[in-house]
């Protein structure tokens, strides 16, 4: 198949990758693989529009870059010969479809591992493959509240909260990815392929992390805290005269030392906070006091004193003014993808950096348009020119022809 030039040496950069996902988990584990070299062929029905918006903007350009585009009809006899003829081929297939389709279509595990017997197959769903809710439908938000996510996020007089991102779809994508490196290392071991998958709702649950321990081994249900840490004591958000801070002094050492930068001889002598347990004991009236204090520095100056002695502390940005400070700037956080109508598009980087693999200074390709790789892909698997234009004429595949 055809291999990316630009990125020499990549990690994947021998894989086949067919991306059959939409929506935002599924391509969120693919572009793992795509950034770091997997030749990832994303296979379309042939219909107009794109489920993450316009094919051209900032969400699809993010998620689908690096990827080429085949317009394929899985549901015609041809269509599904053509994908069996690029799964004998691949190293890996992504899917998230709902169960039933997958198996209605004949894409499923064991008619791909019929095809391929190497075959790793990957796949996300909202509640996983089986049980009570395996055939239910599944968004973000909709994982976020069953999870428990929801009421341990936000004030405590407020309601559930959303987190502000897509937490679960991330997150999942983020999972399975890794279980796709995990499920490639362990065929290089055996020459086994398998069935790795993951849930939005498993994939939550786990990301609760300590909070979920926090139930699992004694049985205490957490709940929301606002803006304070659920177990440690000065942590949080306190004014400053122009603004806010995030402000962690939380064990006894950085007590002491924010006590002596901030001046607050007062309070590092009040026996009420001289323990990590008194100091979450007292946290309402503690944080009133903090909060005194730190309104009389600036966010800019309470910032510099605090991190000059070893306490975290930072400024609460809005989007804009994160990738404006000057550190994101020297990490680059971003990285251009040339597009054929839109030029050079600044598209977020992969945050891993390895010491031995140079990332390029552009992406190998932006986000395709609908079938602008059909023609290409099936001339690699040796479709004829004829072949080509009969699988066309009899609406199977899509060309994009660009205007």
């Amino acid at each position: 198949m055809n291999k990316k030039t630009t990125e020499k040496a990549l990690p994947l950069s021998d894989y086949m990758v067919l991306d059959l996902t939409i929506a935002r988990a599924g391509p969120t584990a693919v572009r793992l693989l795509s950034d770091w070299g997997a030749d990832v062929i994303r296979i379309e029905a042939p219909v107009e529009g794109d489920i993450a918006g316009s094919r051209q903007g900032p969400d699809s350009q993010n998620l689908h870059r690096n990827k080429r585009s085949l317009c394929l009809n899985l549901k015609t006899e041809q269509g599904l010969k053509v994908f069996m003829d690029l799964a004998k081929k691949a190293d890996v297939i992504v899917e998230n479809f709902r169960v039933d389709v997958k198996n209605r279509l004949g894409i499923d595990y064991a008619s791909c591992k019929k095809n391929n017997p190497s075959i790793i197959y990957a796949s996300i769903s909202g509640f996983g493959q089986e049980g009570p809710y395996a055939q239910r439908p599944a968004v973000d938000q909709v994982i976020q509240g069953m999870s428990g996510l929801m009421k341990i996020t936000g004030d405590p007089e407020g309601g559930p909260m959303r987190v502000g991102i897509a937490v679960s779809d991330t997150s999942a994508g983020m999972f399975l990815g890794q279980g796709i490196l995990l499920a490639l290392l362990h065929r290089e071991k055996t020459g086994e392929g398998q069935w790795v998958h993951t849930s939005l709702l498993e994939s939550m649950l786990c990301k609760l992390d300590f909070q979920a321990a926090r139930y699992t081994m004694n049985g205490e249900i957490p709940k929301q805290e606002g803006n304070n840490h659920p177990t440690l004591s000065p942590m949080g958000v306190f004014y400053t005269k122009d603004g806010q801070v995030n402000l962690a002094a939380s064990t006894d050492k950085m007590w002491r030392a924010f006590c002596e930068v901030a001046g607050a001889d007062t309070l590092a002598s009040k026996q009420d906070y001289s323990t990590v347990e008194g100091r979450l004991k007292n946290r309402k009236v503690l944080w009133e006091e903090v909060n005194s204090i730190t309104s009389e520095f600036s966010s800019t100056e309470l910032v510099e004193k605090m991190n000059s002695v070893g306490i975290p502390c930072g400024p609460i940005n809005n989007i804009g003014e994160a990738f404006d400070d000057h550190h994101v700037k020297f990490l680059k956080m971003t990285k251009e993808a040339k597009h054929p109508e839109l030029g050079e598009l600044p598209l977020l980087r992969s945050p891993i950096t390895m010491s031995n693999v140079r990332q390029e200074r552009l992406f190998e390709r932006a986000g395709p348009e609908l079938g602008a790789d059909s023609n290409e892909i099936l001339r690699e698997l040796n479709y004829s020119e004829d072949a080509i234009e009969k699988l066309k004429s009899n609406g199977v595949i899509k060309i994009h022809v660009t205007n």
